[in-house]
């Protein structure tokens, strides 16, 4: 299929994006009840499908909603989506490539947890490149919210739902201190979490520390990251980590889906200990993560930065 739209899976077929229609019926649009999962692509090809996939029916089965698609056709069609929509990309940018399923059309006359067929979506969308790339030079201002992370004895951090109200609160309130900055939550406890599709990564006297995985979405990128500094010697301990941490850290840096591996500069406006943007030990985790996509996402990043909108 070519043209200059964009196409996406829904409920059988592969149609342009503005064909795809959702009901204002639909449990997901009324109730937050679906879930979804998120990879990226470098210089076209998708990484870590699988992992991403197997996430995707985890949340699936926490939330007892069969999509009425095995996890291998549900790949298929990630990856046929992806490639007619590769045309539509210029040489240096990537996709977001994502798979949203409702648990359906909520029935009107029917009792409350009635509905019709689950709701599959599979898209494309542009990584905002430009809006993201002066986080990679300046690093990220990040602020701790008052809201808290919603705890894990009222749903687990490691589904991924469409229920977002959680981070967007904390994300609107962090605004207000720059246009530009990101929430990291505390949980319940008053211990750092995680922010919107982000996970935290402090370094300490050469030691990498980050939250630990009951209490934060523990992402693919976050697991690439544990995985590299094995490989590089580097140790990583998880556990629970307190504001007064993050101010005595001599790097940081978030990961995720988008960023991969971004600098922090700030938190709560003091500035982390290292005297540059990025720290040696973020450094050779980015160097180890670019070569690792065979991709370089910080040029790519930085190469927006004077780009029209």
């Amino acid at each position: 299929m070519g043209g200059k739209e964009r196409v996406a899976y829904c409920n059988g077929e592969i149609v342009p994006e503005s064909e795809v229609m959702v009901s204002f019926r639909d449990r997901s649009f009324k109730y937050g009840d679906g879930v979804f999962d998120v990879a990226r692509t470098f210089g076209g090809r998708i990484f870590k499908l699988q992992e991403h996939v197997d996430r995707l029916y985890a949340s699936l089965k926490y939330m007892a909603i069969d999509p009425g698609l095995s996890p291998e056709t549900v790949m298929q069609l990630t990856r046929e989506v992806t490639e007619q929509n590769l045309p539509l990309l210029k040489a240096d940018e990537d996709y977001w490539v994502a798979q949203r399923i409702s648990r359906g059309e909520e029935v009107p006359e029917g009792d409350f947890q009635d509905s019709r067929e689950p709701m599959v979506i599979i898209e494309c969308t542009p990584l905002p490149l430009k809006a993201r790339a002066p986080l990679y030079r300046d690093g990220i201002e990040i602020f701790f919210p008052s809201v808290r992370r919603t705890p894990p004895d009222s749903i687990s951090p490691n589904v991924k739902v469409h229920h977002y109200l959680n981070l967007i609160l904390a994300d609107l309130e962090v605004r207000s201190h720059s246009p530009n900055a990101w929430a990291i939550l505390l949980d319940t406890r008053g211990f750092l979490s995680e922010g919107m599709g982000s996970n935290l990564f402090l370094v300490r006297h050469g030691v990498l520390y980050t939250p630990r995985g009951e209490y934060v979405l523990e992402g693919v990128s976050r697991q690439t990251v544990i995985e590299l500094a094995g490989e590089l010697g580097i140790e990583v301990v998880e556990r629970d980590l307190t504001p007064l941490d993050a101010s005595r850290a001599d790097e940081a840096f978030v990961t995720s889906t988008s960023f991969c591996i971004c600098p922090v500069q700030s938190f709560n406006n003091n500035l982390v200990q290292n005297e540059t943007v990025t720290g040696p030990v973020t450094q050779r985790l980015t160097d180890a993560f670019s070569s690792l996509v065979e991709h370089d996402f910080v040029g790519q990043y930085l190469a927006h930065l004077d780009r029209e909108p």
